[in-house]
């Protein structure tokens, strides 16, 4: 039996753990990867105290620091069920060989994030890393000399077209609006970038290629159908809540768990951090804030509870 499971292992799960530890708790990080959505984010600028980095050096440290501390984290493991049954959570999904586990805990903290949203459209699924990737971090680098597309309008879109431009032959970047939802100081770099092509109010409509990408399809403002020739499409058109694998609780619209301010839960004992949460901006810093908080009631919890 455990005093708190931790499930998730990024900004807001390695965040908390370092205080469970501090405050020695029987406890462990379950997870299917580390760093997340973390871990594929471009340049980053604005985790306080290290002027630049990257995502993956962020998680890494992330990591690192929660090792030091002695942090037991079980990676490759996938959460299907957390629920509560007689005061106690029950904990189960698969290991990496496909066997099934169960733990049990006297509280959990999920801390799962988001996944990326899709297109859902012709030839999306079929050349899906082949040419079609959802986290340029990881694939931008394929595409050396190439021409790419980039489709959104937030962050995350703007940031791969940045990272595309310095690899990349030309950069496509699509958004259906008419201006982009950013932040100024991309939206600037962006527009500054000589090989960068603004498509604005476009409707991306099929992925094209025989074994690997080599077009795709857009709508313009008329309607009208055009082509542009690309061997890579970076998709970043906003996230989806890594939350049904919670019984009982309560969610809005978006699918994203409720919290109050504690990180508390409809369900006593069960506690939220991080993007997958109701709480407004999405940030690496404001999800590490959360995790802590999250923690920190937990331990009050299990001060009253157990």
């Amino acid at each position: 039996m455990f005093d708190l499971i931790i499930v998730g292992a990024s900004a807001a799960g390695l965040s908390a753990s370092v205080y469970a530890a501090r405050r020695r708790l029987n406890f462990k990080i379950i997870t299917s990867d580390i760093g997340g959505e973390v871990a594929t984010s471009g340049e980053i600028e604005n985790w306080p105290g290290i002027i630049h980095t990257d995502g993956l050096s962020l998680a890494n440290s992330f990591k690192e620091h929660a090792k030091t501390n002695g942090v037991v984290i079980e990676d490759g493991k996938w959460v299907s069920e957390v629920k509560k049954e007689d005061n106690i959570f029950l904990i189960s999904g698969k290991n990496p060989d496909g066997s099934v586990f169960e733990e049990k805990a006297k509280t959990v903290l999920v801390a799962t994030g988001v996944h990326p949203r899709e297109l859902n459209i012709s030839g999306e699924k079929e050349f899906r890393n082949k040419g079609v990737s959802y986290c340029t971090v990881c694939d931008g680098p394929l595409f050396s000399g190439q021409v790419v597309a980039t489709i959104g309008a937030g962050n995350s879109a703007l940031e791969s077209a940045l990272m595309m431009s310095g690899i990349a032959s030309k950069v496509y970047l699509i958004s259906k609006y008419p201006a982009f939802k950013g932040e100024d100081v991309l939206i600037n770099k962006v527009k500054a970038s000589p090989n960068v092509e603004i498509i604005y109010e476009a409707m991306t409509s099929a992925i094209l290629g025989e074994n690997f990408v080599n077009s795709l399809e857009y709508k313009n403002k008329a309607g009208e159908t055009q082509k542009i020739e690309v061997k890579g499409v970076f998709v970043h058109i906003g996230q989806i809540p890594n939350s049904s694998f919670v019984a009982g609780v309560e969610l809005d619209e978006a699918k994203q768990i409720k919290v109050n301010l504690r990180g508390e839960t409809n369900v006593a004992g069960l506690f939220v951090a991080g993007d997958v949460t109701n709480i407004p901006y999405k940030q690496i810093v404001i999800a590490a804030g959360q995790g802590v908080t999250a923690l920190l009631s937990a331990v009050d919890y299990l001060n009253r509870n157990h």
